[in-house]
C-alpha cells in the first residue's frame, strides 16, 4: 500500500468518526472515480447544447438588426469561453485533489453554519431551473404525443410529471446516469446542429451575410455585456466545479483538465451560439423553437424539434440542475443521496414552472436570475482567493468534516465579502459578474488579513499567527 493510500485511509477513518454528513459527501477515493476524460468531454458537450444557449446567440439580433457582427460575436464568445474554462480549471482543483463536493469546499470560506447560506444560493436556483426546464420538456413531449396519437392525447401536465419521474429515476444513479445520458445526448445534438448549419449555409447565406456578417455592430458595452451574459449563464455551474471534478479519474495535469473544459465548451457553446445568431439573422425570429421550423420546413419538423428539446432538457438538468441541489439537501438534512434526489425532483415539481415560463412572469424571473447571479460571482471569487492565496492549495480535509473543529460556525469575513461583492455588482448590472468577482475577492483578502482577530478561520492560512 502506498503512502498516499495509507494517508487517505487514515483521513477517511477520521472523517467517518467526526462527520455527521452522509457518505455521499465524503471525499472520493481514486477507486471510486469512474468518469474518464472522454466521458467528461461528452458531459460538457451535452450540457452546452440547449435552446437557452441558442437564444443567447440569437440575442445579438434585435428587431432584425445586429448589435454585434459575426467577428464581434465570435470574439466575445471565445473570450467568455476562455474565462469560463480558466475559472473551471481553477475552482475544480479542490474537488479533484481532495475529492470533496462543493458544499464541503464552501466550509473553508463560510464555515459549517455559514455554508447553509452560500449553498442555498446554488441549490434553490438549480431546483427552480430543474422545474422550468422540465416544464419546457413536458410541453415538447406533449407535442410528440399529439402527433403520434393524431391529436387524441393533449395533456402537458401528464407529460411534465412523466418526464420528471424519468429524471428522478435517472438521478438515483448519480454520475453513472450522467455519463451515458450525456454521451447519447451529445452525439444526437451534434448531428442535428451540423444538419441545421448545413441548411443555413446552403439556403440562407444572403440573409445571414446582410443581417449579421456585414453588420457594423459594436465593440463597446454590447460586446462586453454579451461576455458577461455568457459568464452569468455558467456562473452556477463553475461555482460548483468540485461536484464534477471529484468524479473524474485522477492523474490528469491542470493543463489537461483545463482542456477538458475548453474543448467541449468551445465545440458546443460556440457552435450553438453561432447557429442561434444565424437563425435569427435568417428568419428575423429570436426564439429558436420558432425559428427552427421555419428553416427545416417539412412534415417531420415538429417531432424533430420536440425530440431535440426533450433530450436537451434531460441533458442540461442532469449536469446543472440535479447533482448540486441534491448535495445541498443531503448536507442540510443529513439524508441519504437517493432520498435527497427524490426530494429534489419533487421540489422541482412544486416550483410552479408553468407560471414562470409565461410572458407575464418574465420580469420577475429575470430579476430572480439577476439577484442570485450577483451572489455567485462573489462566491467563486472568495473560493479561489481562499484556496490559492490564503491556503496555498494546502487543505486539512479531515478538519472540514469536523463539526467542532476550526471551521465550525460562521466565517464573518466570507459572508461579509460576499454581501459587499453582491452589492457592488448591482452598480452596473450589465457588468455585474466581473464587478462582483473583483470586489468580493479583494474584500475577502483584506477582511481575512485585517479584521476578526483571533478567528479560527485564519488557521492554516498565510494569516495564521
Amino acid at each position: 500500500m502506498s503512502a498516499v493510500n495509507e494517508n487517505f485511509d487514515t483521513q477517511a477513518a477520521q472523517i467517518q468518526q467526526a462527520s455527521k454528513l452522509d457518505e455521499s459527501l465524503h471525499p472520493k477515493a481514486d477507486s471510486e472515480r469512474t468518469v474518464k476524460p472522454k466521458d467528461y468531454i461528452f458531459m460538457w458537450i451535452g450540457d452546452g447544447v440547449n435552446l437557452g444557449n441558442m437564444t443567447l446567440g440569437a440575442s445579438v439580433i434585435v428587431a432584425g438588426i445586429a448589435t454585434l457582427n459575426i467577428w464581434q460575436t465570435l470574439i466575445a464568445a471565445l473570450c467568455a469561453i476562455g474565462i469560463i474554462s480558466t475559472v473551471f480549471a481553477l475552482n475544480d482543483r479542490a474537488g479533484y485533489r481532495e475529492g470533496i463536493p462543493y458544499v464541503v469546499q464552501l466550509r473553508m470560506s463560510f464555515g459549517i453554519k455559514g455554508t447553509v447560506i452560500s449553498s442555498l444560493l446554488r441549490g434553490i436556483p438549480a431546483i427552480v431551473w430543474y422545474g422550468v426546464q422540465s416544464w419546457i420538456g413536458g410541453t415538447a413531449l406533449n407535442e410528440i404525443a399529439k402527433i403520434v396519437t393524431n391529436g387524441s392525447f393533449n395533456n402537458v401536465v401528464i407529460c411534465f410529471i412523466a418526464l420528471q419521474l424519468v429524471q428522478i429515476v435517472l438521478s438515483l444513479f448519480g454520475f453513472h446516469a450522467v455519463k451515458w445520458v450525456e454521451t447519447v445526448a451529445s452525439v444526437v445534438f451534434m448531428i442535428a446542429l451540423v444538419y441545421v448549419f448545413g441548411l443555413l449555409m446552403t439556403s440562407h447565406t444572403a440573409e445571414i451575410s446582410q443581417n449579421w456578417v456585414q453588420a457594423k455592430g459594436s465593440w463597446g458595452l454590447p460586446f462586453f455585456g454579451l461576455i458577461m451574459v455568457f459568464l452569468g449563464n455558467y456562473a452556477g455551474i463553475f461555482v460548483s466545479a468540485a461536484d464534477y471534478s471529484r468524479e473524474l479519474k485522477t492523474g490528469l495535469s491542470n493543463k489537461k483538465r483545463g482542456a477538458l473544459y475548453f474543448v467541449p465548451i468551445t465545440i458546443s457553446y460556440g457552435f450553438v451560439i453561432v447557429i442561434g445568431a444565424m437563425l435569427a439573422a435568417a428568419t428575423g425570429v429570436t426564439n429558436p423553437a420558432q425559428a427552427l421550423p421555419i428553416i427545416l420546413d417539412n412534415d417531420y419538423v415538429s417531432v424533430f424539434v420536440s425530440v431535440f428539446i426533450v433530450i436537451a432538457v434531460i441533458a442540461t438538468n442532469m449536469v446543472a440542475n440535479i447533482i448540486p441541489p441534491v448535495y445541498v439537501i443531503t448536507m442540510l438534512t443529513k439524508l441519504k443521496y437517493k432520498t435527497s434526489a427524490i426530494i429534489t425532483g419533487l421540489l422541482a415539481l412544486c416550483a410552479f414552472p408553468w407560471l414562470l415560463v409565461q410572458e407575464s412572469s418574465a420580469t420577475g424571473l429575470n430579476m430572480f436570475i439577476l439577484i442570485y447571479s450577483a451572489f455567485l460571482g462573489p462566491v467563486i471569487s472568495i473560493l479561489i482567493v481562499e484556496y490559492y492565496i490564503l491556503r496555498k492549495q494546502r487543505v486539512n480535509t479531515a478538519e472540514l468534516y469536523n463539526e467542532e473543529g476550526s471551521f465550525k460556525g460562521y466565517n464573518p469575513a466570507g459572508l461579509l465579502a460576499m454581501f459587499i461583492g453582491a452589492a457592488a455588482a448591482f452598480i452596473e448590472v450589465e457588468l455585474a459578474w466581473i464587478i462582483g468577482v473583483v470586489v468580493a475577492g479583494t474584500a475577502y483578502y483584506l477582511l481575512s488579513k485585517y479584521a476578526f482577530k483571533g478567528s479560527s478561520f485564519k488557521k492554516g492560512t498565510i494569516f495564521e499567527k
